[in-house]
């Protein structure tokens, strides 16, 4: 076995993997260019922590389970939806993350409201943040399953842990008054600790209607609008105006 080949082995012994696997090109450019040890160190070094954060970002982004569409640089903003692009790029900045701030995407069907909030999550992830992208609808059977499940417990605990949680859809179906209690709980649980991103196509006020239940539904608006940014988004669905067919245009 060759020195190179001891190296690299003791590399993997080490689980440095991204090192062994760039030890003979750094080695040839030091080489190359007379490089020191210490810069022949330093390059060696850069390339396994430049792969660990890019590992650990694919990770937390799979963990995320964001929808297929999520990147804002991507943004059509020639489509008007109320939302302007300095508000988003502010929004994009985080700031408001870092001060526990909630935010509210409300508006019809189509306009935007999972897209940016999946943006923004994706945002969240790429600046080293730890966020997660459930529906309402998967956010109440976690709830309802974390007792039951390893899968579930997991999940739940990731949320517990995270600084950023994404509910889409919220209040969208009618949930039971076991459902809503534990969703409170949860809110409750993560109020001041953890950011919002709510997505919904209900004015506050009509949560209660999906709730059944004015005072738990004040309680819980209580602690999401404490500290939150109302995005009142608006106009034609993207989707329908922009929607595909399978069927060829008549040449007349």
């Amino acid at each position: 076995m060759t020195k190179s080949e001891t190296i690299k082995t003791q590399l993997k012994n080490l689980h440095l993997s991204a090192l062994s696997a760039n030890l003979d090109e750094v080695v040839t450019v030091a080489e190359t260019q007379k490089l020191s040890y210490l810069e022949l160190i330093r390059m060696l070094l850069e390339k396994e922590i430049n792969h660990r954060k890019l590992t650990d970002m694919q990770k937390r982004t799979k963990q995320a389970r964001l929808p297929l569409e999520f990147n804002l640089d991507h943004y059509d903003f020639s489509v008007p939806n109320g939302l302007e692009k300095q508000q988003l790029n502010q929004l994009r900045e985080l700031s408001w993350l870092e001060q526990n701030f909630n935010i509210i995407l409300m508006g019809p069907s189509g306009t935007g409201k999972t897209y940016i909030a999946a943006g923004l999550c994706f945002d969240a992830i790429d600046k080293g943040y730890r966020a997660y992208f459930k529906t309402m609808e998967e956010l109440v059977k976690i709830l309802k399953m974390k007792d039951h499940t390893r899968k579930a417990a997991v999940e739940y605990q990731r949320i517990m842990k995270s600084h950023l949680l994404v509910i889409d859809d919220i209040m969208m179906f009618p949930v039971t008054p076991q459902d809503a209690l534990a969703f409170f709980n949860l809110i409750n649980e993560l109020h001041e600790r953890v950011s919002l991103i709510i997505t919904t196509n209900k004015s506050p006020k009509e949560w209660s209607q999906v709730l059944k239940d004015e005072v738990l539904t004040t309680a819980l608006l209580d602690r999401i609008l404490y500290h939150c940014e109302i995005v009142k988004l608006q106009g034609k669905s993207y989707r329908m105006e922009n929607r595909k067919t399978i069927f060829k245009k008549k040449i007349i």
